[in-house]
């Protein structure tokens, strides 16, 4: 195998150079780079701490209370808002009535003092004629109303004739041929207040009448509301 000693000294020398240059080189070799390559690691929760999920679900829960307790005072704010406006609204209605029907009392009165004082102007000159002829000219009402009775003759009583008949029983008899001219600005001024305090009790009556109709017109809507549910 070998050809003389020598021969295999030497060999066996290169052997353990080779021996001997492997080793150095893997002891040198550089390392590959994917291992020098840092790989991410999972978050380490700390020592001693620990994550309360209970307590984060509860603020979670309590900003959304939040959240929807904002938006019901904001609706309630909205509503409250709307009915201020609504009863706002009902008082300009409810004074805009007021004021029409003192305007609708004021001119009834001023209508009633001009038909008051074309009165006085008729029962002045009627006055005058009766001064003139006294002979042939009605001195009162009732006289005019009896001839006419009488031309009726035996006709059956309506309805009206019977209210006309009432009314007449009620009324007072002016006698006013007799009275002079100051006499009979007296006169009308008394039926003149009286015809205003008639018109003022009317337009009481009127009202009243009005806010009970309303007030039964709304009971009726809360009944019918009640019987649906």
């Amino acid at each position: 195998m070998y050809s003389s000693p020598l021969h295999f000294l030497t060999c066996r020398g290169e052997a353990k150079v080779q021996v001997s240059f492997l080793l150095w080189s893997c002891d040198h070799w550089p390392q590959n780079n994917n291992n020098n390559k840092k790989r991410p690691s999972a978050p380490k929760i700390p020592d001693g701490e620990k994550v309360d999920f209970d307590d984060i679900q509860k603020k979670r829960q309590n900003k959304d209370l939040m959240e929807l307790q904002a938006l019901i005072d904001a609706h309630f704010e909205c509503r409250k808002k709307e009915e201020e406006e609504l009863i706002a609204l009902k008082e300009r209605i409810e004074k805009r009535r007021a004021e029409r029907a003192e305007q609708q009392r004021v001119r009834a009165e001023k209508d009633k003092e001009r038909q008051a004082r074309r009165e006085v102007g008729r029962l002045i000159m009627r006055s005058r004629r009766s001064q003139l002829c006294p002979a042939w000219v009605p001195t009162t009402a009732a006289t005019c109303r009896g001839s006419a009775d009488q031309k009726r003759g035996g006709k059956k009583e309506t309805e009206r004739e019977k209210k006309k008949k009432i009314l007449a029983a009620r009324r007072k008899a002016l006698n006013i041929d007799h009275l002079s001219e100051d006499k009979l600005k007296e006169k009308i001024t008394e039926l003149s207040e009286w015809m205003r305090q008639l018109e003022s009790e009317k337009f009481d009556h009127m009202e009243r009448l009005k806010l009970q109709k309303y007030e039964v017109t709304r009971l009726r809507k809360r009944v019918e509301e009640l019987s649906k549910l």
